[in-house]
């Protein structure tokens, strides 16, 4: 196995990595703000996707009119599952809300299954061409295009919270509920708004590398299983990390791929990533109870 072939593999592994960090991102902003590990994240942004591809495809629309389409879609799917969670579960706790969003997971799934059928998706790219090389290895548009919107959604999700008075009141609500409620501040549409916001970014970022990766629904909807792994390396808290978690899971995929010996290990990546945070997580629990 060459450098070049490895290096490669890594340019490859960013555009998925790119992917699992934005939908990290967008778990860590749900389970800060809204108390949910939103497990239909990734199905929520395929089946939106989905959409937008039927209108460009069977109806016609512009690759760029049908993009918007979808990207609508999302947001409003996403916002009526946070509809439902903020008017029959918002006194539940996190364990509880979290599991309520497996049933729009399979519900999403079965779906796109009716409606589009059981096959991949004649996506057309959104953005393509090589962008540059290095070493004789060319990186794509797509890469750089993802690497960067990772990084941007979570500059600008940083920037909200941190800087305009609607941050200020997400922060409050998710961490004074009770105090936020009493001064006035209205949970319900803010949360909802985190809900069609995060839906809306999941359905543009899929649609961007969905035309250069497995784009059938099972492959789409389990992204969340990387993505949740990125997002566990921040402890649901931090953005950066779950950034640099998906960076770092799609490059390792993409390298462990190009080696025939081991590449039959790189869809158990996230698990054993998974498995090694949430061990070394409970280190302390662990080594006391070894004494």
């Amino acid at each position: 196995m060459n450098g070049g072939a490895l290096l490669q593999g890594a340019f490859a592994g960013l555009a998925a990595g790119g992917l699992y960090a934005v939908i990290a991102v967008c778990l860590t902003l749900m389970s800060r703000l809204v108390r949910v590990v939103n497990f239909a994240q990734a199905a929520t942004g395929m089946f939106a996707a989905f959409v937008a591809v039927w209108f460009s495809t069977f109806i016609g629309l512009p690759v760029w009119l049908a993009t918007i389409v979808g990207v609508v879609v999302g947001g409003l799917l996403s916002a009526l599952i946070g509809w439902v969670a903020a008017t029959w579960l918002s006194e539940s706790d996190t364990t509880t809300r979290s599991a309520m969003t497996v049933a729009p997971l399979l519900l999403l799934i079965s779906l796109s299954y009716i409606l589009f059928g059981n096959k991949p998706q004649p996506f057309t790219p959104i953005v393509s061409g090589a962008a540059f090389s290095v070493a004789g290895v060319v990186v794509s548009w797509v890469t750089v295009v993802m690497v960067l919107l990772a990084v941007a959604t979570a500059l600008a999700a940083a920037f909200v919270l941190r800087r305009t008075s609607v941050g200020i009141k997400l922060r409050a609500l998710s961490e004074r509920p009770t105090t936020a409620e009493l001064i006035g501040i209205a949970s319900k549409p803010l949360s909802i708004g985190v809900w069609a916001v995060t839906g809306a970014i999941s359905t543009i970022t899929i649609l961007i590398v969905a035309s250069s990766q497995s784009n059938d629904a099972i492959s789409l909807s389990m992204m969340i299983v990387p993505a949740a792994a990125a997002a566990l390396l921040g402890g649901f808290k931090r953005l950066d990390l779950a950034v640099i978690g998906g960076l770092v899971l799609g490059v390792l995929s993409g390298v462990v791929a190009q080696i025939e010996q081991v590449a039959f290990v790189r869809n158990f990546i996230p698990f054993l990533f998974i498995v090694v945070l949430l061990l070394w997580s409970q280190r302390k629990e662990v080594w006391d109870a070894a004494r």
